[in-house]
């Protein structure tokens, strides 16, 4: 087990020790895609959701999503982010629509923000589902990934 990061000499889970790293800038952006009939589209077009507005409903909780990353994901670090903010995209496709959400979250840290943007728009799809579902249960979440990272030792990473 020594040459796991995430264990101790004993075998068992620690969280890594990130007191010696450097503090940069880091960012990190996530999106996530659902798939929604033409009833919820159009319900949403004509503020039709009795909830309310689902994409601003889904940003607030996916801002208090990425806030809360260090408490739903073990070993992630508690981190003082210095910004969040979303895009909502919707696309007409064969059936119905895609929504696409994308999360941007900032820091200058120690540790990346990749967890906190992939728990925003993991949070603000499952939002977005509950503010719809009354109209339709057949939304589908899907394809919830990095899209880009930027920032401390490994540099940045952009999703191909």
């Amino acid at each position: 087990m020594n040459n796991f990061t995430h264990w101790n000499a004993e075998g068992r889970p620690k969280m890594v020790d990130i007191s010696e790293k450097e503090i940069t800038t880091r960012t990190a952006i996530a999106r996530s895609t659902i798939t929604l009939s033409d009833a919820v589209y159009e319900a949403i077009q004509q503020g039709g959701i009795k909830k309310g507005d689902p994409t601003q409903v889904a940003q607030i909780a996916g801002i208090m999503g990425a806030k809360k990353t260090a408490d739903l994901i073990p070993m992630c670090h508690p981190i003082m982010l210095q910004g969040t903010d979303f895009q909502f995209n919707y696309d007409k496709v064969e059936k119905g629509y895609e929504l696409h959400i994308q999360a941007t979250v900032k820091c200058s840290g120690k540790t990346g923000v990749e967890m906190e943007a992939l728990t925003a728009v993991t949070i603000a799809a499952l939002t977005f589902y509950d503010m719809c579902k009354a109209v339709d249960k057949t939304m589908v979440i899907k394809d919830t990934y990095l899209v880009e990272k930027t920032g401390g030792k490994s540099g940045t990473f952009v999703h191909k």
